[in-house]
């Protein structure tokens, strides 16, 4: 069994409503509560990171497993939204929903088309980010898939 480490360090000056800094590997940013909260909204914030956290972890996870399976594409682009329920002053991240588009090449056949779209939901169930969540946030899965034109 291999463990892999990540170390973050962060920095918190002020109250409340100010800035601090966090610096893991190469991520080097400024943090902040977002304005939608009634915060300053300079860098980013841990919303947006736990959304980017998800978003990253499942696109790696899916071209993984479309390489994987020798399923070609044109291009894997992708939407992330999260959402915030605010009730009684309690903040809770709710839901988080990945909107992928994939594009796959001319010609890819019905079989690996039908592949592809296993893949699409599989990747969510595998992805480290999306289990550690699991239980705590929804996440669900829109997709568009489509085939290159020849």
């Amino acid at each position: 069994m291999a463990e892999h480490h990540f170390h973050l360090k962060a920095s918190w000056p002020g109250l409340r409503n100010g800035t601090g800094s966090i610096q893991a590997g190469n991520l080097r940013t400024e943090i902040s509560i977002p304005p939608e909260m009634d915060g300053p909204g300079e860098g980013t914030n841990p919303d947006e990171m736990l959304l980017g956290a998800a978003a990253t972890c499942y696109i790696i996870t899916l071209a993984a497993m479309l390489e994987r399976s020798k399923i070609e594409k044109e291009s894997l682009t992708m939407e992330s939204e999260g959402i915030v329920d605010v009730t009684n002053g309690v903040f809770t991240y709710k839901k988080i929903i990945h909107r992928p588009n994939l594009v796959l090449m001319a010609g890819t056949s019905d079989i690996d088309v039908e592949k592809a779209v296993r893949l699409i939901e599989k990747a969510e169930e595998s992805c480290m980010i999306s289990r550690a969540v699991r239980g705590n946030v929804k996440i669900a899965v829109d997709p568009i898939i489509a085939s290159a034109k020849k």
